[in-house]
């Protein structure tokens, strides 16, 4: 193994978040962005299918994780640090600035139907969402967006990778009943 990617290899098993190709550009200063794609590519053939980790693009960086097969199990042994749990009101307000996002508090209200002032400052507190900008509206109102935080939680590269609306209309439809032989 190249010795780039060798360092590369220890920085990424000591993060506690995904690195960038900035923050990994940054380990050695001569190396450029073609090498240390090159040193990422490397990394990742080393470990194949016969690693219980694999290198991931997530976030908008690079990480080790454990492969999806294995993923139940380590769980079920409770292992790894488990984040807290989200309130169904937390969830359903993420999911709306997730979908919709630059969004105003006042949109989410209308859209849940009740003050979501709270549950916001829950989600800017637990870093899963900021204020990306500011609306053009009557006293220019923050609007919000999700983070990079939120993408490794879910385990998504980009919000590219989010579910399509469409999709989840269909998979949350319910079932037709199924009549019962007598």
């Amino acid at each position: 193994m190249q010795p780039l990617a060798t360092l590369l290899e220890a920085a990424l098993f000591a993060a506690s978040r995904p690195l960038t190709l900035e923050d990994l550009a940054s380990l050695d200063p001569g190396a450029g962005e073609l090498a240390v794609r090159a040193a990422i590519d490397e990394i990742r053939s080393m470990y194949g299918e016969e690693h219980g980790v694999e290198l991931v693009e997530i976030a908008g960086g690079w990480q080790f994780l454990t492969r999806r097969e294995y993923a139940e199990t380590i769980d079920r042994a409770q292992f790894a640090l488990r984040p807290r749990r989200l309130s169904p009101a937390a969830l359903e307000t993420l999911a709306i600035i997730a979908y919709r996002q630059p969004v105003g508090r006042l949109e989410v209200d209308e859209i849940r139907g009740v003050d979501s002032g709270a549950v916001i400052d829950k989600l800017l507190e637990r870093g899963l969402i900021e204020v990306v900008t500011r609306g053009e509206g009557l006293g220019r109102p923050l609007l919000y967006g999700t983070t990079p935080s939120f993408l490794e939680i879910l385990g998504l590269k980009d919000l590219e990778d989010l579910p399509r609306l469409e999709e989840l209309s269909v998979a949350l439809r319910r079932p037709a009943p199924v009549d019962e032989p007598e």
